[in-house]
């Protein structure tokens, strides 16, 4: 099973392997990956902060069962040098129930002597009924503020 659109794009190393184990639903592949102290941070959500393998086996276990057609896309992956990777990249599938699963965002990794030390992960559920950029603006600013395209 390869599941990986864009696999070529990453760049060759742990970040490389790491979503090909992901593609192929290759647990022991994956955590080979990262370091034992590795640190993810999820800025936008604070809470989700964790350190370790321990949290990196979990979340993949639960998601390649409760999302059995599971698959990636690489957009786009860029490294600033050998220890920094940005990937911008999605995933999709269909939870058991059936219902669709469509994730999109960028994940920085830091890589540290061949492995994954670190992330910040930026991946987020996509939603396509929360309304267009002005409703989202008036969301933001607050009611009441008119937002108008500039002419």
């Amino acid at each position: 099973m390869d599941l990986v659109a864009g696999l070529e794009r990453v760049p060759d190393g742990p970040v490389r392997r790491m979503f090909a184990a992901a593609g192929s639903h290759d647990i022991e592949a994956l955590v080979a990956e990262f370091s034992q102290s590795y640190i993810n941070v999820t800025p936008n959500h604070p809470q989700r902060n964790f350190t370790g393998t321990q949290q990196v086996r979990a979340n993949w276990t639960s998601l390649f069962a409760g999302i059995p057609d599971l698959a990636l896309k690489i957009h786009d992956a860029v490294a600033d040098d050998d220890r920094t990777v940005w990937v911008e990249w999605s995933l999709h599938g269909h939870r058991l129930d059936g219902s669709a699963v469509e994730l999109a965002g960028v994940a920085i990794f830091a890589v540290d002597q061949g492995k994954l030390a670190g992330v910040h992960f930026y991946l987020e559920p996509v939603e396509r009924t929360s309304g267009d950029v002005d409703v989202a603006v008036r969301t933001t600013a607050g009611p009441g503020l008119p937002v108008e395209p500039e002419p």
